[in-house]
């Protein structure tokens, strides 16, 4: 031990070393989906926190482990951005320091149980907020929130209907905080062991008490996915061919992925004409997405549009939330010069203003979702709220095959659909597509990288009302009540110190018979 702690001196050997410790996590997301492994992948980033000389050390490690953690589940993005992702890890990576900080504060040196305890609380909800912080659009959205980790397993999806993906990344840092204790403070291993098992009688409880999607119908929805093609043109005759083959499968809609149209409707009505047909050769709306400039406004959109066997149904969605750097670059007077070292975006996208649940007729409502949005809860949440029967993500990422990101993109899905309670279609371009049922189970199989197809998925429906779609993003704001008890505690703390401090060491008064020349004359 004392040569581990002595190799540990060197500040740059540290700081890799907590970089490799911030990093284990991506191991528990697709591809590899260990998704067991998220509740002890953060053990040995707090060992290491934990040990560190000072407070200003800790926060180092927090800041070193939070670049790893971000650098590890963005790596697929080093192929466009080059050296600019590792820039935006280090500089969000700084959002940790305080966890690290808040690690040595309660589990440091000789912790006493309470110390030990109140650990178990205020470190799960520090690092929620570490989420809520890098969950802003302009940092770059949510991905690879922890408790998204757990997209295929049954009893956390049932929690993620109570408490959104929110809930899972708490319960997760805290099984790490105390299997971390278990292994490092003797002292505080009841409390440690008590909190565990607490914890696991409370979400047993909520997973009891969750209410299951009722099954109240079905409709038959197709995904066209066709693949890498060169070319709008070429691509748009791909979708329409495979479009053909779902005549007379009784479908009620068809899903085309993200920027599978690379015209404006409005300005191209040959192939607005060509989409009507499909639809009523299939007998159902066709949803598109257009990813082009605009005839009626200023600007490139991304949009969803429903297309009818009329034409143009005049639902339309414009994509609200972009991608930094891929679809608009931040303060692109300061910034513009990402685009000499990476794929970054040439022109700016527009976004919409508001989110849209569009009525395809045979009584069905969708809310799409374009891209990236699917990782944003609040998102979904709110069109579950404005009655949408199902969630739809046209997505597509063409750019990044043979990465893990396709296959963690359409993980994503089936938290959204668990914590609405609404099935969700998550259509692409060239792969992963994949279906997911109210309760965020799985429909059929997966449509891989290396598929060029159309599939029908029979989807059932539900209608019922999660706690999550009722109560919002309650452990979040949990998570603030216990911050701001606890910077209260401290303040209280620091106020007694001063209080009861020694006095200040002042000269004995003079009386009026002392010489200020000759005292006590």
């Amino acid at each position: 031990m004392r040569t581990i702690n002595h190799w540990l001196t060197s500040p740059w050997r540290r700081s890799g070393i907590a970089a490799l410790a911030g990093a284990l996590p991506v191991l528990a997301f697709p591809a590899p989906s260990l998704w067991w492994f998220a509740y002890v992948a953060l053990v040995p980033w707090i060992l290491l926190a934990r040990s560190a000389p000072t407070g200003r050390r800790a926060a180092y490690d927090g800041w070193s482990g939070g670049f790893g953690f971000l650098l590890a589940v963005h790596h697929w993005l080093l192929p466009s951005l080059h050296v600019f992702i590792f820039l935006i890890a280090a500089l969000l990576g700084a959002l940790w320091a305080p966890w690290g900080w808040l690690v040595r504060r309660y589990l440091g040196e000789q912790p006493s149980p309470g110390r030990g305890a109140v650990a178990l609380l205020v470190l799960p909800s520090a690092w929620l907020m570490v989420e809520l912080v890098r969950s802003w659009q302009g940092l770059g959205g949510p991905w690879g929130m922890l408790g998204a980790s757990q997209w295929q397993v049954s009893p956390a999806l049932r929690l993620a209907s109570v408490g959104g993906v929110w809930l899972l990344s708490f319960l997760i840092v805290a099984v790490n905080v105390a299997a971390a204790v278990v292994i490092s403070v003797r002292e505080a291993r009841i409390p440690a062991v008590a909190s565990l098992v607490a914890t696991a009688a409370a979400t047993s409880a909520a997973w009891a008490w969750a209410p299951r999607p009722e099954v109240d119908g079905r409709v038959r929805i197709a995904v066209v996915q066709p693949g890498i093609m060169d070319g709008g043109l070429r691509r748009f005759d791909r979708e329409e061919q495979l479009t053909r083959q779902l005549v007379g499968q009784h479908v009620d809609l068809v899903v085309w992925g993200e920027s599978s149209v690379g015209f404006d409707l409005g300005d191209r009505p040959g192939l607005t004409r060509r989409i009507a047909a499909l639809s009523r050769a299939t007998g159902a709306d066709v949803l598109v997405n257009v990813d082009a400039r605009r005839s009626d406004r200023p600007g490139i959109y991304k949009s969803s549009v429903l297309v009818g066997p009329n034409g143009l149904t005049g639902f339309r969605y414009d994509k609200m939330r972009l991608v930094p750097f891929g679809e608009y670059i931040p303060a692109r007077s300061l910034l513009g010069w990402a685009t000499s070292v990476g794929k970054a975006a040439g022109e700016d996208r527009r976004r919409g203003t508001e989110q849209v649940v569009m009525n395809v007729g045979h009584g069905l409502r969708i809310g799409p979702l374009i891209c990236f949005e699917t990782a944003f809860p609040d998102m979904s949440r709110h069109l579950a709220e404005d009655g949408a029967d199902v969630l739809l993500g046209q997505s597509a990422t063409s750019t990044f095959q043979g990465s893990w990101a396709p296959e963690q993109h359409a993980s994503l899905a089936a938290l959204r659909a668990a914590e609405t309670g609404r099935p969700m279609v998550h259509a692409t371009l060239t792969g992963v597509s994949a279906v997911y049922g109210p309760g965020g189970q799985r429909l059929g199989p997966w449509l891989g990288t290396d598929a060029s197809t159309a599939r029908v998925y029979d989807v059932p429906l539900a209608h019922g009302i999660t706690p999550y779609v009722r109560y919002g993003d309650w452990p979040v704001q949990g998570a603030l009540l216990v911050l701001a008890a606890l910077c209260a505690t401290e303040g209280l703390r620091t106020l007694r110190l001063r209080r009861s401090g020694p006095e200040p060491l002042v000269p004995p008064a003079r009386t009026v018979h002392e010489s200020p020349a000759r005292p006590g004359h």
